[in-house]
């Protein structure tokens, strides 16, 4: 993730003066404060580390990410030509933040990062994957996450 002080000045003072728009909305669900969540990361870039079994074409199921998985570890295996893998490989952030949330974890805006991510293949049909994304409900749920990190691709 770029921040403000790594672009040229010029252009981080254009962005840091863009007015935010106010959404006037709220969360329809409530829950614990951020700072109390246990966050997880759920990917659609087809992520496998590299011991485990690759995806092979419009698999349905998941895969698991420990947390202690290193960045040479972590393999993308999406299938679609289109897909632009340059991101992932100068900055694994892109498709999988653990970096970011370790930061914000240890600066307890949440209150703590989940021990297993999860990515599905992002090319596949919803509705065979609805059975494992109700599995990994479960597991999500049995490890206290409250809130995760959707990262689509």
């Amino acid at each position: 993730m770029t921040r403000l002080t790594d672009l040229p000045p010029g252009q981080a003072k254009r962005l840091a003066e863009l007015e935010c728009p106010d959404f006037e909305t709220r969360p329809w669900v409530t829950g614990a404060a951020l700072s109390r969540c246990r966050v997880a990361i759920v990917s659609s870039a087809g992520l496998v580390v590299r011991s485990d079994n690759p995806f092979r074409g419009r698999d349905p199921d998941y895969r698991r990410i420990p947390i202690t998985t290193k960045k040479n570890e972590l393999l993308c295996s999406h299938i679609s030509i289109n897909f632009d893998r340059t991101g992932f490989q100068e900055d694994w952030n892109v498709v999988f933040p653990l970096d970011r949330l370790n930061e914000l974890a240890a600066e307890t805006v949440i209150g703590s990062v989940a021990a297993t991510h999860y990515s599905f293949m992002g090319a596949t049909d919803p509705v065979q994957m609805e059975p494992h994304a109700r599995e990994l409900a479960g597991r999500l749920k049995a490890d206290a996450v409250d809130a995760v990190v959707l990262t689509p691709v």
